[in-house]
């Protein structure tokens, strides 16, 4: 691990000055994916930028009636929380599927929206990777692709995002909330914070550079029954092949998400319109124009089936 400096800061304003007026500059809260990063030299920040002493630790109840869950509340706690496993059912089973009871009780809520891929091309330095060295190539492609993506991916990087809580999020329809290094805030849709690979696959999310967020907000909740189903090549602390986090009310309407298969969390809202015809319809919509590889084809039927299989489970 190179050396670095750090500090800790003394307000949100402060941290994200700090992220602007140093070079090379990383904020570290739990550092579930910062440090492993570190230590093989993939992230070599000369400076971090701690922001655990910030306050934004608290779940509390906004005025719409839906909950404001800040930037540092442990995944363990968020997914504990009776409100979020009373009324944001699919948050607390994504949550639970991801990752040790000791990585939940470290990770944070931002980190986790912000986590790197696990591509295991990314991981190795020894290889090619856009993500990581822009313009050096994308290893992957052409490769072993079996855990990569099927759509949204471009002729510079195939990699996926690997939260399970991101998916989630984006099928409740959540905001993040984030604060810039001249104090102004900002409201981010979550479908607008992560962004399609394109010719720049090292900038994964639209944040500027230095912002911070300070919190992610759910909306009033919206009822139904909520699933997150997982599909994974072993049974416990694995990313997903494909997952399928979904809400579905009484009359077979509702919303769908997909992990596993793009650079960011997957849901195109026109396919929901086809919820009450069967999975089937909704998968041909949720995967039109993606271009899967020979190794990971398997995912396009895997998607159908998983949804199916959660579409089966909300009748009950």
């Amino acid at each position: 691990m190179k050396s670095f400096t750090y500090e800790k800061a003394n307000s949100p304003a402060a941290a994200a000055s700090a992220a602007v007026r140093t070079t090379n500059a990383k904020f570290i809260a739990g550092g579930t994916n910062l440090l492993d990063l570190m230590k093989l030299e993939i992230e070599t920040p000369a400076h971090l930028i701690d922001v655990n002493g910030l306050g934004f630790d608290k779940i509390e109840p906004t005025p719409e009636g839906g909950l404001c869950i800040g930037a540092l509340v442990r995944n363990t706690t968020l997914a504990a929380d009776e409100r979020v496993r009373r009324d944001y059912g699919l948050l607390s089973r994504a949550l639970l599927a991801g990752a040790s009871g000791q990585l939940r009780n470290k990770a944070t809520t931002a980190g986790n929206l912000l986590q790197r891929t696990r591509c295991p091309y990314f991981y190795d330095t020894n290889q090619p990777c856009n993500k990581r060295n822009p313009g050096s190539g994308c290893a992957a492609i052409g490769g072993v692709t079996r855990q990569h993506a099927v759509i949204g991916s471009s002729d510079a990087c195939i990699a996926t995002h690997p939260s399970d809580m991101a998916i989630a999020m984006r099928a409740l329809d959540a905001s993040v909330q984030t604060v810039r290094s001249d104090g102004t805030t900002r409201n981010i849709p979550i479908a607008d914070l992560h962004r399609l690979p394109g010719d720049t696959p090292h900038i994964e999310t639209t944040l500027a550079a230095g912002e911070l967020i300070t919190s992610v907000t759910l909306p009033k909740p919206v009822g139904g029954t909520h699933i997150y189903r997982k599909v994974r090549d072993r049974a416990s602390y694995a990313f997903a092949l494909v997952s399928v986090g979904a809400i579905v009310q009484r009359d077979g309407t509702g919303r769908v998400a997909v992990g596993g298969i793009a650079h960011k969390p997957w849901r195109v809202e026109a396919a929901e319109a086809e919820m009450q015809r069967g999975a089937k319809a909704v998968a041909s919509r949720l995967l039109d124009g993606a271009r899967p590889t020979r190794d990971n084809a398997f995912k396009l039927a895997l998607v159908e089936r998983t949804l199916a299989a959660v579409l089966t489970d909300a009748k009950g």
